[in-house]
């Protein structure tokens, strides 16, 4: 028995949850709902099971019931990785560990720093240290946009779309490249996708950034650049709009694995 996090988001007409629990099934397994706002981790028999967390809302609550599930428990996508994909901050500390392109970064709560990293730049990206769907990045010019303390930027790749990676067990099995008007192409700011093949060099910095923040599967958003491709960011739950290759039936079928090595 897989024992599924629902993503919040769902809608009637984009389910990213019941696409995976029917591919499960026709699959051969088993699976059910977990409700972790219904869920106290002090007092429950569950143990030794496999959880998928297709998503989390944006709140405390859920992440650290899940945290704490994952003691007796196998959670996929980790809580850990979850978090760290999260962290704006402590993704990209990873990707610099590990070698991995990415835009020159800065993270810190001094104005002073910020003025001059945005002067030596010349404008800069913006972006909440914790946000989703692109919300809240923004391309800066001067140091009256920079708002409230503290300031994560990034330097500007000039580009007119980006690529989302889907990465499951560190190989990409899909991939688009996302088209918009705006600065963040995802498809939730209004952007458009159209699936692409996977190239060596997507898979090699895909995979690599993956394993860096240490998600089971996740989606890796990458830019092209004159020196190859560099990654934005990793999303630790993903969605999959667009892509062509069956991500519902891989994602099943990698958790059914998990779970058989479970019982193993």
């Amino acid at each position: 028995m897989i024992h599924i996090v629902p993503k919040p988001t769902d809608t009637p007409g984009d389910n990213s949850t019941a696409m995976v629990e029917r591919e499960i099934r026709t699959l051969g397994g088993s699976c059910r709902s977990l409700d972790l706002d219904a869920i106290d981790p002090f007092a429950t028999d569950l143990s030794g099971e496999l959880i998928w967390a297709c998503g989390l809302k944006q709140d405390e609550h859920q992440f650290e019931v899940l945290q704490a599930l994952s003691i007796s428990n196998t959670v996929v996508n980790s809580p850990l990785s979850i978090f760290t994909c999260a962290s704006k901050v402590m993704t990209s500390a990873l990707l610099v560990r590990h070698g991995i392109a990415t835009p020159l970064t800065l993270f810190t709560a001094s104005r002073d720093t910020a003025e001059r990293f945005l002067d030596e730049q010349g404008r800069a990206v913006i972006k909440p240290v914790y946000g989703y769907d692109g919300n809240g990045i923004f391309l800066i010019d001067s140091p009256e946009q920079l708002g409230n303390p503290p300031f994560y930027l990034q330097e500007y790749v000039p580009n007119d779309h980006d690529y989302r990676v889907f990465v499951i067990d560190g190989t990409a099995v899909g991939a688009i490249a996302r088209v918009s008007d705006t600065l963040a192409h995802n498809i939730h700011q209004g952007g458009t996708g159209m699936p692409v093949d996977v190239t060596p060099e997507m898979q090699e910095v895909a995979g690599a950034a993956a394993r860096a923040v240490g998600v089971d599967y996740g989606g890796v958003d990458l830019l092209a650049t004159r020196d190859g491709y560099c990654v934005l960011e990793v999303n630790g739950t993903p969605n999959w709009h667009c892509m062509a290759a069956p991500i519902p039936r891989l994602l099943a079928g990698y958790l059914l694995e998990k779970e058989r090595l479970l019982r193993k």
